[in-house]
């Protein structure tokens, strides 16, 4: 493991008189061959204020984990945690009802028993590589296995939440034996504070590589029921004609998994990414709500009629629930919205309809939809759906040549225009600006110059209208 040359530095002055360890999701991190984002050390054989004094000269310290035992040591913009061996008890209801007490002299086992999956329990000797895996965390890498580290699991329910979003990260499976602890602990899902709840989620959604591991692991464990938005697509029908798949939770399922192979999340920044997923998430939200048999050229199928816009406020009400911060509904209820709009465009798509679409999608981006929907195409396998992709291309195309891809259009008169004219400012201003966006998004007019003759033939057609 490539470790920084200044935090090596560090660790060189730690072994003076203790044994540093890295631990936690950089030992595993790499054994998967991914780079570590973050560097947790472990220190045994010194207590916290021999720590503090080793380190201290290095940087600046923060002390404020001193009852967990954890020192944070800042080298130029880098926090690092370094922590000390400690035991843990229950005292009370949810993730912080913890006794800790550090113990420099802790075992290796002892101290790993703590973490919530053997996966996490591994630790290395920064110098010699060397691993220490008391709990089997290399076999369980390897099998691609989320598996308990011990009995301990049970007193965090959080870790459920975090085996969510590991599943997905990872493309992991859950242990049977894990599954069957988790679902044990179905009820104490109202001990998690909603901001911890959202970080899982926040999680899933920026950096999953196969998204439905997840939803697997919270329908193995039970916990789907704390998400019914979510569990209502299980067992939700579909025409087996246009949806070989399965039911509307297998199509989501499909759909999360398309998309985060999409150039449009993978190279995307997590704000966008999180936006994508959700919004593929929830793009069904509202067919349990809305399906139903009816004929069609004397068959009967399984339609959800109007299921687009019933999906918009399950949509809200699900990101609301778990945490989102209130931005994330404005950009994901439009695309739930407007997720077949390719097909209500026919064969063209004019000039009109797609400034039209853009300021409905708003903040959201018809880059953004288009993701969705090639998600959506691509979730019904074996089928392709290619009549689908070529209409989403033509969309995105036209979008394109009218530069709304990436933002909707933008008023170009407005109230100055007017005082320009001679006309003092009253509340008739605002039936005129409504007005005149409304004959921009029709192409009655693409810039200022041809605006302010539209404005001057609108006041003289529309004597009525003068503010």
């Amino acid at each position: 493991m490539e470790l920084p040359a200044d935090l090596l530095s560090v660790l060189e002055a730690v072994r003076q008189t203790a044994r540093p360890r890295l631990a936690g999701g950089c030992v595993r991190d790499s054994l998967l061959g991914l780079k570590p984002k973050d560097f947790d050390i472990e220190v045994q054989g010194v207590d916290f204020d021999e720590l503090q004094a080793i380190l201290s000269p290095f940087g600046a310290t923060d002390v404020v984990g001193r009852s967990f035992g954890v020192i944070k040591l800042r080298l130029g913009s880098i926090e690092y945690d370094f922590s000390l061996p400690r035991r843990e008890s229950k005292t009370g209801a949810g993730h912080r009802g913890f006794a800790v007490t550090p113990d420099p002299l802790l075992s290796d086992a002892d101290a790993a028993a703590r973490r919530d999956f053997t996966i996490n329990s591994i630790t290395c000797d920064p110098f010699t590589g060397e691993l220490f895996d008391p709990h089997g965390g290399q076999r369980d890498l390897n099998d691609r296995v989320l598996r308990h580290t011990s009995s301990a699991f049970t007193e965090d329910p959080l870790r459920v939440l975090r085996a969510f979003q590991f599943a997905a990260r990872f493309n992991f499976t859950l242990a049977p034996e894990t599954a069957a602890l988790c679902r044990s602990m179905v009820d104490t899902y109202s001990e998690l504070p909603v901001e911890r709840v959202w970080g899982e989620w926040d999680k899933w959604a920026t950096q999953s590589i196969r998204p439905s591991r997840g939803l697997d692991v919270l329908e193995e464990t039970g916990w789907l029921v704390h998400f019914p938005e979510v569990a209502a697509l299980r067992g939700c029908p579909q025409d087996p004609e246009w949806h070989p798949e399965g039911d509307v939770f297998t199509h989501t399922q499909h759909c999360c998994d398309a998309l985060v192979q999409l150039p449009e999340w993978r190279d995307a920044p997590p704000a966008r990414r999180r936006i994508l997923l959700f919004g593929v998430l929830a793009h069904d939200f509202g067919k349990p709500a809305t399906t139903a048999q009816s004929e069609v050229r004397g068959r009967l199928r399984w339609r959800s009629l109007g299921h687009e816009a019933a999906g918009g406020p399950i949509a809200d009400n699900f990101l609301r629930r778990i945490g989102s911060p209130h931005a994330i509904p404005e950009a994901v209820r439009p695309l739930v919205v407007l997720h077949l709009a390719h097909h209500h465009g026919a064969d063209e798509f004019s000039d009109s309809h797609i400034r039209r679409l853009a300021r409905k999608l708003h903040p959201a981006t018809i880059d953004d939809l288009c993701a969705v929907m090639i998600a959506d195409s691509l979730g019904r396998p074996p089928l392709t759906g290619p009549e689908n992709l070529v209409l989403i291309e033509k969309l995105r195309t036209r979008a394109h040549q009218l530069s709304l891809r990436i933002a909707p259009p933008r008023p170009i008169l407005l109230g100055r225009h007017l005082i320009a004219l001679g006309h003092r400012p009253s509340p008739g201003f605002t039936a005129i600006i409504h007005a005149a966006f409304e004959a921009q998004l029709d192409g009655a007019f693409d810039d200022e110059a041809t605006a302010l003759i539209w404005l001057r033939n609108y006041l003289q057609n529309n004597p009525g209208s003068e503010p």
